[in-house]
């Protein structure tokens, strides 16, 4: 698929890079020229283009573009005016960053109905981190329910998912088990990554060090992190 990033900052150049990683093509958009030349050779096209400007955006490829994404965070004067102008070209699919209220307002009255707040809710999986204990993340799918990765406590090693019984007795599901295992990186500093151990069956066996990915219900994520 063919996205197209306005703004290169530390949001939109994250979403970016990770997009163009999954294999799909990115054009990433930004007046400062110094933020293109840093992502010109980790996505497909960086381009320095002013997208205030009517004649400058009309030279991209909007009509063959899944998606376009405003991720411009600093400056919202230029978030509104590249939305709506994206918004007036009439793109396939349009989201859109707010930092504030008043800039939500403006986005839902122009009629931007994706709407994302970076900063809101990595603060937000942040406060659910640590407000659950042995939980390493988090993120809101749909009202109540979660989805986490959590530690395996230490009364569940060496058992099966059936002995457990997440879903019969916590009515959480597991979607698979992830393993934490130390690397290095370029310059040599050690730091862990996450692998996905698999497939996960009623058969499976919790391991010391075994980190859950489950879903559900708050309440019952905290009933299974805390003794019975």
């Amino acid at each position: 698929m063919r996205y197209i990033i306005v703004g290169l900052g530390n949001f939109g150049a994250s979403l970016a890079i990770k997009l163009s990683n999954l294999g799909h093509e990115v054009i990433g958009l930004d007046k400062r020229m110094e933020k293109v030349e840093s992502l010109k050779d980790k996505i497909t096209q960086a381009i320095c283009l002013d997208t205030t400007d009517p004649e400058a955006v009309r030279i991209l490829p909007l009509k063959e573009t899944d998606a376009v994404i405003v991720a411009i965070g600093e400056d919202e004067g230029s978030s509104i005016m590249s939305t709506a102008l994206m918004k007036q070209m009439k793109v396939k699919r349009l989201i859109g960053r707010a930092v504030s209220k008043l800039q939500t307002t403006v986005l839902e009255a122009m009629g931007v109905t994706e709407i994302v707040y970076p900063e809101e809710e990595s603060a937000d999986r942040l406060a659910k981190s640590l407000d659950l204990e042995g939980v390493i993340d988090s993120f809101t799918v749909s009202g109540s329910h979660n989805i986490v990765e959590v530690n395996v406590p230490d009364r569940y090693v060496g058992k099966t998912i059936e002995q457990v019984g997440f879903r019969q007795k916590y009515h959480l599901n597991i979607l698979t088990i992830l393993k934490s295992t130390q690397d290095t990186n370029a310059i040599g500093a050690k730091r862990f990554i996450k692998e996905v151990v698999g497939v996960v069956t009623p058969d499976t066996v919790l391991k010391d060090g075994d980190i859950l990915v489950m879903y559900g219900k708050v309440k019952d994520i905290k009933r299974l992190l805390h003794v019975d």
